[in-house]
């Protein structure tokens, strides 16, 4: 799964600079540019590395990383995560999603991985599904829906991996034997929350769960926002089910916007507050979406539409134009006689007859001594449409 072009040197220094630089760090991605991974490692190590070695780095802030990087040992952690059937990738590899790179010099340093597919091919055809871990059962419901719909239709579901609809949307793609990916904001080969040991096994055995930091580390509140740029980058899409104006799942559908990837929304209702953000959202650049077919006629090839929405056909619509004007001049109660009803429908007494009887063949209509008139189905119908009652 991994490409032999990194240097073992190179895959080293970054797997123990994700112990001293946190995610999203941009002046660290600065350094790594100009001086790359070894070399950052390197004067982080050093003895004579004095403030001014590493550009806009303050010397408290020096003494703190270098009092990181003096005890890390990478190739215990890369150990480590291979002992859990693990690897860790880096920029240059086969494996590597490309698409992470919009994200500059904020680009992860690597990832460590669980679970036996190619991310990088995974990633191609994915879609974010994010949203409040206090959710409705409307929340839940629509997220799992999505879940299976999506994995259903050949793609890889992205989330959290956290309660409420990241795992709603997360177990819909595994009932339906599907793909899902897990990016969490703590090591792999840690269980948060806890009370999804279960659901996190089971993605590492079906599917991949991603992080940016090393074995054994634990998620922070910072953490949380960061690792919503790596779920944004790594999609096509991302779509938010639940969310109050605070949200995480608001900060997610934002760095998707700035990288340039689809943002939908689910619709709530207007009085709960779960959904105000989403609808904040829904009011900028956010595209309305009900269900999986329409994530994908947003996100996927040219040709992919989902199916067109209309209520249910009625017997009067498949009327041609001048039967349903001669039906339309009826009155609703009493019947009518035959010049009346074809003066109320702006043609001759003659094609109004002719028109009648082809609606008396059809039900519509009935004949009487005094002329016509609807018969009692088609006036039930009529009020249905009205919702009379």
């Amino acid at each position: 799964m991994v490409s032999g072009e990194v240097s073992e040197g190179e895959r080293a220094a970054r797997a123990a600079l994700t112990r001293v630089l946190e995610p999203g760090d941009e002046r660290g991605g600065r350094w790594l540019r100009e001086f790359g991974a070894e070399g950052v490692l390197a004067l982080l190590t050093s003895q004579d590395c004095r403030e001014g070695a590493l550009p806009g780095v303050t010397e408290t802030r020096l003494r703190g990383l270098r009092a990181r990087a003096s005890g890390v040992i990478p190739a215990r952690d890369l150990d480590a995560v291979r002992a859990i059937g693990g690897r860790f990738i880096v920029p240059g590899d086969a494996e590597w999603p490309s698409q992470l790179d919009d994200l500059g010099d904020a680009r992860p340093l690597g990832l460590w991985l669980r679970g036996r597919p190619d991310l990088r091919i995974w990633a191609l055809s994915s879609v974010a599904v994010v949203g409040a871990r206090a959710c409705t059962p409307y929340g839940s419901h629509m997220a799992a829906a999505l879940g299976t719909g999506l994995a259903e239709r050949g793609w890889v579901v992205v989330s959290g991996g956290a309660y409420g609809v990241d795992g709603a949307a997360h177990r819909g793609a595994l009932g339906a034997g599907g793909a899902t990916v897990a990016v969490l904001a703590c090591g792999v080969d840690v269980v948060y929350p806890r009370g999804h040991a279960e659901l996190i096994g089971r993605i590492a055995e079906q599917g991949l769960v991603v992080g940016e930091l090393p074995p054994g580390d634990h998620p922070t509140p910072s953490r949380f926002i960061l690792r919503n740029r790596v779920i944004a980058a790594l999609t096509r899409g991302t779509v938010v089910v639940e969310a109050e104006y605070r949200s995480g799942s608001l900060v997610t559908a934002r760095s998707a916007q700035q990288l340039g990837r689809f943002t939908m929304g689910v619709p709530g209702p207007v009085t709960s507050g779960l959904s105000a953000g989403v609808h904040e959202l829904l009011r900028g650049e956010g595209v309305l979406v009900t269900d999986a077919a329409e994530v994908i006629e947003l996100v996927g090839d040219m040709g992919e539409l989902a199916p067109a929405r209309r209520g249910p056909v009625l017997p009067r619509d498949l009327l041609d134009l001048r039967s349903r004007r001669v039906l339309e001049a009826m009155p609703a109660r009493g019947a009518m006689a035959v010049p009346e009803v074809a003066r109320g429908a702006g043609t001759t007494a003659d094609e109004t007859l002719g028109r009648l009887y082809e609606l008396h063949s059809l039900g519509f209509v009935e004949r009487l001594h005094e002329g016509w008139r609807l018969t009692p189905r088609t006036i039930r119908g009529s009020n249905a449409r009205r919702g009379v009652t």
